[in-house]
């Protein structure tokens, strides 16, 4: 667990934040319009619909309909390149520093975000510190060759928060990265060094601007073992996931609530351990 981060002077660093301080970045494609994203308006979203932005690939009138202004059609390709995740992290980038909020939080469409423990980890912080947290998806960092800085002779080793899993940047380091980021730059970038989005995000940080990833065990993606995530624990998370159709009993162990076939996910289940209030949710759960 993530301490409180710490100021010169050694006081905790904390401000007053709120969830309207926090841009919740959803990726998405058009394939996933439905199946995916329709989960996650009847769960998560629900709690913080006026905090998430949907970067997706194609106007879709109904999404539209159901978000307003905050689907965003990036225009870029629909298809899973790097070119295109690279396209849609960039059109993110933008859309958050032109928000004026103080946190960017980036997350997939098969991600269940718990809003108060996001709330909660980001107030240990101050949004003007320079501030990178996420669970890298590897035990190592990575080594690219640089070609921002040199001819690409060079390498640069770096720790990345995978995007699987979600990650979240201050205001204060996010300006930082403008350079390479902002307006078309981070595409170019990526396309420099020849890197996925959010390997590029790392790179940018770590490798650019030598600030270091805060390593967090709060976020997890689909490609770790989630069923190591059980009872009570899985309340306590920031963000969880669910295995694809050739892995889909990779998911967290919550019971009493929704049975396997109707929840597959279940993002019900954990919705509803939450929120009991909710409308389609069962009378009594037990954990």
């Amino acid at each position: 667990m993530l301490k409180d981060h710490h100021g010169p002077d050694g006081d905790s660093i904390k401000e007053n934040l709120e969830l309207k301080d926090i841009f919740i970045a959803v990726k998405t494609t058009r394939k996933y319009h439905k199946t995916r994203l329709d989960l996650l308006f009847q769960t998560w979203i629900s709690q913080a619909k006026r905090q998430t932005f949907i970067f997706t690939d194609w106007e879709d009138r109904e999404l539209r309909l159901r978000a307003g202004d905050h689907m965003i059609n990036t225009n870029c390709s629909a298809v899973h390149t790097r070119q295109a995740l690279c396209c849609k992290m960039s059109v993110e980038y933008d859309k958050f520093l032109e928000s004026g909020r103080k946190w960017f939080c980036h997350v997939d469409d098969d991600n269940y975000v718990n809003p108060q423990n996001l709330l909660r980890l980001l107030s240990a912080f101050s949004h003007s510190q320079d501030v990178y947290v996420g669970r890298p998806s590897l035990d190592h960092p990575i080594e690219a060759a640089d070609h921002v800085r040199s001819d690409g002779s060079t390498t640069v080793k770096f720790w990345f928060a995978t995007g699987g899993a979600g990650f979240c940047i201050s205001r204060g380091l996010a300006l930082k990265m403008s350079p390479w980021a902002s307006l078309g730059n981070f595409i170019s970038t990526a396309e420099k060094v020849r890197l996925p989005d959010d390997c590029t995000i790392g790179y940018i940080i770590e490798g650019l601007l030598e600030v270091k990833l805060l390593h967090s065990p709060l976020f997890h993606s689909h490609l770790e073992n989630l069923q190591r995530l059980r009872g009570e624990s899985v309340l306590q998370q920031v963000t969880m996931s669910y295995g694809g159709p050739e892995n889909k009993h990779n998911v967290v162990s919550v019971a009493g609530v929704f049975g396997l076939q109707q929840d597959p996910t279940r993002f019900r289940s954990v919705h509803c351990l939450l929120y009991p209030d909710t409308t389609w949710c069962p009378t009594k759960n037990i954990l």
